[in-house]
């Protein structure tokens, strides 16, 4: 298996640190806002190269860090902390924030069947593990104060910019103003310090007084610590590559005296919304839901970022969408009609395979795919895509497995709500509002199953 490591900017055979075994690290959300379908397709990714590794026999160890302090609006340790703006913007405390957002992410990586990781570490439940780090960093002379905080000084480390390439102009010296200002212009902070002006909402007692973590220290103290001081990948959306992930490398290398930390280095390219990096920031985004209401479904949009490698950009139109999931409809639908014979076709399931092994090449996967089904002579179609489905996660087996409507799965919930209350007036007009869009409901316990009628009753 070949995969493309960004460390040193070629494909590369892997080879794992423990044979049979994989441990991954992949960034993950900072939850003070929705996610949008940018930003899943980092985790599609990334779960899509943990499925090939599960298929080639490994057993993977997978942490995906949750954000809940830290991040700040600017790109230079500048700027509020994401997670106060909003509590301050819906009234509501940080810890709510976090927990409804986390929340909501959850529910769309379940939608899109991305295998849940070991370990979802928060960094507001892991502050004495960095706080650690950034003693043993400042024992080792990495680190300077300043009247904001306590900063990473990159000229210490002779290897910043190896992951960037950008290791000349990296270290040019700031103009120090103040002693707020940095030694160098890549240096980053640690751990910052409240401001007396402000109260936060979210800060802790240290060494160098009452602050809070900075954003890159989080990840890696928590991927150490559950996934050891050399590990195998981590992963990541391209725009961590020349800040946040450099950052990584310096801290957790001047932390634990070694290196690599990490072997392989794996760079997901942006989803581009007329011709820009959709961002949360710009406004220009697009959530899985927003994409359920205009009838697309979570495995339509999965099928689409399917479409291009993980390492190229990817254009988002309306167009590009309706497109794909015409292509996904048809695909379920020829899938749907096929029987099971009893076989596995080898040949094919060959040539799938060599394709995910080539740098998890999702385009020529789906390309092998519609090939066997277009000859009409090849055999074991039903269970060589079974196989294939193991990678994939679309829900491929049956055109009936198709997804319930997101308008059918509201109303669900807005049935649960009702009966939940004793209204079983208004449960029941649900009921039959369901009924009326191709679909019966029966209630299990707390829960509720939904089944598509063989035959939807006239309007």
């Amino acid at each position: 298996m070949e995969i493309y490591n960004v460390l040193h900017r070629r494909k590369e055979t892997f080879r794992p640190i423990e044979k049979g075994r994989v441990r991954i690290y992949s960034c993950g959300p900072t939850v003070y806002w929705h996610q949008h379908v940018g930003n899943f397709r980092a985790y599609i990714f990334s779960d899509f190269l943990k499925r090939v590794l599960i298929y080639k026999g490994f057993k993977v160890k997978h942490a995906i860090n949750i954000t809940d302090v830290g991040h700040l609006t600017g790109d230079s340790d500048d700027g509020e902390d994401k997670m106060e703006v909003a509590a301050k913007r819906e009234k509501r405390s940080a810890k709510e924030i976090s927990e409804f957002y986390l929340k909501e992410f959850k529910k769309d990586f379940s939608k899109l069947r991305l295998l849940e990781p070991d370990y979802w570490p928060r960094a507001t439940e892991h502050i004495k593990e960095q706080i650690e780090m950034i003693r043993v960093l400042e024992a080792r002379g990495f680190t300077y104060r300043t009247s904001d905080g306590v900063y990473f000084d990159t000229s210490k480390f002779k290897d910043y910019g190896k992951l960037s390439n950008k290791k000349g102009e990296s270290l040019e010296a700031g103009i120090r103003t103040s002693m707020r200002s940095k030694k160098h212009k890549t240096d980053f902070a640690l751990w910052k310090f409240s401001s007396p002006q402000d109260k936060r909402q979210q800060e802790w007692e240290s060494p160098w007084g009452i602050g809070f973590p900075g954003w890159h220290i989080e990840c890696s103290a928590m991927a150490t610590k559950y996934l050891g001081e050399h590990f195998d990948i981590h992963t990541g959306g391209e725009d961590h590559l020349h800040i946040h992930h450099e950052n990584e490398i310096a801290q957790s290398e001047a932390a634990l005296g070694r290196s690599p930390w990490v072997n392989y280095w794996m760079h997901c390219a942006f989803l581009v919304f007329e011709k820009e990096k959709m961002s949360k920031s710009s406004g220009k985004i697009i959530t899985l839901s927003s994409l359920e209401e205009k009838g697309f479904s979570a495995m339509e949009y999965k099928f689409f970022i399917y479409s291009a490698s993980y390492r190229k950009q990817l254009s988002w139109s309306d167009e590009a969408m309706k497109n794909s999931a015409s292509s996904f409809r048809h695909l379920k639908n020829v899938i749907g009609k096929i029987k099971d014979d009893g076989e596995i076709n080898e040949d094919y399931l060959k040539k799938f395979e060599e394709r995910i092994s080539d740098d998890l090449d999702t385009p020529g996967a789906i390309a092998v795919l519609w090939s066997l089904l277009r000859n009409k002579r090849a055999r074991g179609k039903f269970r060589t895509i079974e196989k294939m489905d193991e990678v994939f996660a679309l829900n491929l087996k049956k055109a009936e497995e198709e997804e319930v409507p997101a308008e059918v799965l509201k109303i669900a919930e807005e049935r649960k709500a009702a009966r939940d209350e004793k209204d079983f007036d208004r449960a029941d007009e649900l009921r039959e509002k369901i009924r009326k869009l191709g679909y019966g409901i029966s209630d299990e316990g707390s829960s509720y199953v939904i089944k598509k009628l063989e035959k939807s009753p006239s309007r």
